[in-house]
């Protein structure tokens, strides 16, 4: 019994902790202490909610609809170019807004909103969420509900460490120079997904 919720813990696990987007964004905030409960619940029940579409067979589906998938790709592409422009026109502005203490620069909308752009807009989320762990739980047959269990599991795992872990970098992340690192080091990221996403539409 415990087996399929073991395999799934890991294999989620080993999916999420691939630096990305959504895990720069959750860092950033960790590190700041802005809305870290509400958008690491919204990671985790996004994941989960993916998982648990593909464990019940959403692969079906998505070749039923053949254009879901461009849509999301170039979608998401644009949303991360854009993002990616933003860390960088922070990461080169001396403001005190990159203090780790003080009033929070992001509004609870404007951070869930954010949240749920680069999870539901990243192609590599269903890919991994509901291509991947999906298929692979078809090897559990009666087990499979516990195996999606186990990946949901390591996703509430994964977002609670990390948004609320953050905040013993903190000592770190009080000199601006180090925020401009991590701004810089998060729009190299939001581009270089682009960039996969974009390459990944290009006929070979």
């Amino acid at each position: 019994m415990t087996i399929p919720i073991f395999s799934g813990f890991l294999l989620g696990l080993s999916l999420i902790l691939v630096i990305g987007a959504q895990n720069a964004f959750v860092l950033r905030l960790g590190l700041k202490g802005e809305h870290v409960l509400p958008v690491v619940l919204t990671c985790a029940v996004s994941d989960a909610i993916l998982i648990l579409i593909g464990v019940m067979g959403f692969a079906q589906v998505s070749a039923i609809m053949p254009w879901a998938e461009p849509v999301l790709r170039y979608a998401g592409a644009a949303f991360l170019i854009v993002y990616g422009a933003r860390s960088f026109r922070s990461a080169f502005a001396a403001e005190a807004s990159l203090q780790v203490s003080g009033t929070a620069t992001i509004t609870l909308q404007g951070a869930l909103l954010t949240c749920l752009a680069l999870t539901w807009l990243n192609p590599h989320v269903y890919l991994d969420t509901v291509v991947l762990i999906g298929s692979i739980s078809t090897q559990f047959d009666e087990g499979r509900g516990l195996f999606a269990l186990g990946a949901m599991l390591a996703s509430f795992t994964f977002f609670f460490s990390l948004g609320f872990g953050a905040r013993l970098l903190r000592p770190l992340f009080a000199r601006p120079a180090t925020w401009r690192v991590l701004d810089g080091g998060i729009g190299v990221v939001m581009w270089a997904t682009a960039a996969r996403l974009l390459l990944a539409s290009t006929p070979v």
